[in-house]
Order: C-alpha cells, then structure tokens, then sequence
C-alpha cells in the first residue's frame, strides 16, 4: 500500500499527518506573520524613494559606490534570536516541542520568547487535523487547509499592524474561485456572487460610516477578506459570517474599553473576527443558517 493509499484509506492517518503537515505549516506562518509586513513597509520605502527621485539603496560601500539592500524575504536570512543574533538551528525550530524544551528561552541569551509562536504552531495543527477529520480525503480538505492556514496569518497580521495584505487576500480569493470552479464547497455561480457581494457589503458600511461621522470605520482589506470568504464559501454563507465576526468584535471592542481602558478612539482590527466567522462557517454554516432561519421562521 502507498502512502498515498494509506491515507486514502485509513481517516486517523489522514488525520495525523495533517497534524503534523499543519504544525510546520505555522511554524512557516510564524515568519510570513513577522517578515510580510517588513517587506512591505521596505517596499514602500524604495517606492517613495524612487518617486522622490532619492537613491532606493540602504547602504554604501567603503568606495561611496551604492550597495543593494540586504535580501529580506520569507527565506533569506536565516531565522535569528532578535536579542542576539543567534541562529536558530533545525531542533530549536521543531513546532511546539523546541520551545517546551527550551522552556520558552533563547539557547544563546536565555531571552524570553514568545509564547505567540508555539500557539499559532499549535492553533494550525489542530485546525488542519480538524478540516482532516471532518472533509475527509480529498479536495475540501486540500481547500480547507489553504483557507485555515491563509486566515491565521492574515488574524495574526492585523492584530499586529492593523494590516490585511493584498499578497494574501487577493490570491485568496482568486484560489476560492479557482476550487468552487468544480464545485468544492458551492457552485461558481454562489462563489461569483460571494466575491462581489461580500466586497460591495462592507464598502457600502464604509462610505454609510464616513458620510455620517467623517471618519473611516474600517480599511480595505476587510472588503477584500469578506470577498474572498465570499468566493470559497458562496453568498449564502455571508450573513453568518458578518454576524458572528460583529457580535464577537462588539463583544471585544466593549471588553476592551470597559475592563482594560482601552481608548474609544483607538482602532480596533476588524479582519480577525471575519477570519473567525469564516472558519466557524466553514465548518458549521450550513447548520447554523438552517438553525438561525427554524429560529426567526414564521409559525
């Protein structure tokens, strides 16, 4: 029997190696969450450079010649101790278990790290073993694994710079299209309909709240967001998914202001709580529209 038969056959094996496929995977996520919003900011910086008709390079050589920025991407340089320096080597990154075996400190300084990286390690593998468990083998597991795995990244971002990169919403939805071209979650025809409407919604609240109070209520990734999960999950899916990301960011938001005096005129990120309505859809939606529907149904 192949490996791949095996996991054909045999759900705990599915299971297991997602597990372990979706631990790595966040440890990967773990760098695209700390490095994507540097390139980003780098990338503006050498736009507005060049614009201003400034030199885009950072540094010099000895010769006063212009010297290429040091890459920086997702691969090069290496994953490095931000305290000192410290290259991390293979068993210092094994997902979870180096940092209990490193009791939460850096091996070089014995600074304190994280304990945000083991969490999304940890959050990524047991999402990616739950799609396993409840799609089963196959292209809805392929899928749910990429919108998972998308949306914690996209959650951990916006928490941290209140940002929802095009380089992940877009592709995004442009892959949610792509997979419900065959029909995986909804027909292409819901998924169309899901993009457009799903966008159009929040950027209708948008001009509604800035006509109104002058200010703006929400930037553009959350459009772009809503409009993918429209695309992988079909327009159906969106009233649920805008009303567990509200009560939830409500909920928050009061939390926030009342019990840890957090100020009313701060922002508050929007995308986490559609990344969260988008997973609870995806695995329960259909339950909880036909629910919510009995519910409000006339007698």
């Amino acid at each position: 029997m192949s490996f791949l038969e095996l996991l054909q056959t045999v759900p705990a094996a599915f299971v297991s190696a997602c597990l372990i496929l979706g631990l790595m995977v966040g440890s990967f996520l773990n760098v695209v969450i700390h490095r994507l919003p540097k390139m980003m900011e780098r990338a503006w910086r050498q736009q507005c450079a060049e614009l201003h008709g400034e030199p885009s390079q950072t540094s010099t050589h000895p010769e006063g010649e212009p010297a290429l920025p040091a890459p920086y991407n997702l691969i090069v340089p290496r994953s490095a101790c931000p305290h000192c320096n410290h290259a991390i080597s293979a068993w210092e990154n094994i997902p979870v278990l180096s940092y209990l075996l490193l009791r939460g400190k850096c091996k070089g300084c014995g600074a304190a790290i994280s304990p945000r990286y083991p969490i999304i390690e940890a959050i990524s593998g047991i999402l990616s073993a739950y799609a396993a468990a409840h799609f089963g083998f196959g292209p809805a597991a392929a899928g749910a694994l990429l919108l998972i795995w998308a949306l914690l990244a996209l959650t951990a971002i916006d928490f941290d710079t209140q940002l929802l990169p095009d380089d992940i919403t877009l592709p995004l939805l442009w892959a949610g299209l792509l997979f419900n071209l065959f029909g995986v979650f909804t027909n292409l025809q819901d998924a169309v309909l899901g993009a457009v409407i799903g966008y159009l919604a929040l950027w209708c609240v948008y001009w509604l709240f800035k006509l109104i109070t002058g200010k703006e209520g929400m930037g553009y990734g959350d459009f772009k967001l809503l409009a993918a999960l429209g695309a992988w999950l079909g327009w159906q899916m969106l009233p649920l998914i805008i009303l567990l990301s509200s009560l939830v960011g409500a909920v928050v938001g009061i939390t926030l202001i009342v019990a840890l005096k957090h100020g009313r005129h701060i922002p508050i990120p929007f995308g986490p709580y559609l990344a969260g309505g988008g997973v609870i859809a995806l695995f329960w939606g259909p339950t909880l529209t036909q629910g919510y529907l009995q519910l409000f149904a006339m007698p």
